[in-house]
């Protein structure tokens, strides 16, 4: 048998385990991703008109943006289907009184929960992937500006949140295991905040309705 035809028929016969550790190393069933870096949420707020005691003062609140840490992970219950959570340290906002003062300041946690599709080849570097779900977030820290307690405003509370959640991403591997990761949601928050003017009772309803993007590094286990 010459060189060559040894040569040939020993690659036939690893081209198979080849290929088998290449499907391996790639996402499928059972795979964990879990991603870490710069959230931002960057609100898109509709605001109703503040009421006090009933009355209609034709005043808006406005919600700025604000960057944190974000943690997604996706956990793959198929090769092309995974279940996503996104988790953040807690996202701080200022609320203004618009054309009048700053009004306030409060933080919110926003877990988030997505069944996503992948539509790549389990074994494609680029990993592209949609995904829809739940949203709950959490509003707590609700401090009034001192300005604003100053002109007799008190005892603010937010409702928290239950709605929806769309999602966009696309992770690309550098490693075996080391993945850059973007992604962008849009996330349903209404929310009714309530406090006291003067002793009146006071509130105003407000769609946050954020985007929220986010650059990471993910690391597959």
């Amino acid at each position: 048998m010459s060189r060559f035809t040894t040569q040939l028929a020993a690659g036939l016969l690893l081209a198979p385990a080849l290929l088998a550790a290449s499907v391996a190393q790639a996402y499928e069933a059972g795979d964990v991703i879990v991603r870490v870096g710069a959230a931002v949420v960057d609100p898109q707020e509709s605001s109703g008109n503040v009421f006090v005691g009933g009355a209609n003062t034709g005043l808006e609140v406005g919600v700025d943006s604000n960057t944190q840490v974000g943690i997604t992970g996706t956990f793959m219950l198929t090769d092309h289907i995974g279940l996503g959570v996104l988790g953040a340290t807690p996202f701080s906002h200022d609320i203004e009184l618009k054309g009048v003062t700053r009004f306030a300041s409060i933080k919110h946690l926003p877990p988030t929960v997505t069944l996503q599709y992948f539509p790549m080849a389990k074994n494609s570097a680029l990993q592209p992937y949609v995904g829809a779900g739940l949203n709950y977030t959490m509003f707590f820290s609700e401090d009034l500006s001192s300005t604003a307690e100053g002109a007799g405003f008190s005892d603010l509370e937010l409702d928290d949140s239950f709605g929806y959640a769309l999602e966009a991403g696309l992770d690309y591997k550098l490693t075996e295991q080391v993945y850059l990761n973007a992604a962008v949601w849009y996330v349903d928050i209404e929310t009714t905040a309530e406090f006291r003017t003067g002793g009146l009772p006071s509130k105003v309803d407000v769609d946050i309705d954020p985007m929220v993007y986010m650059a990471s590094i993910g690391y597959k286990f």
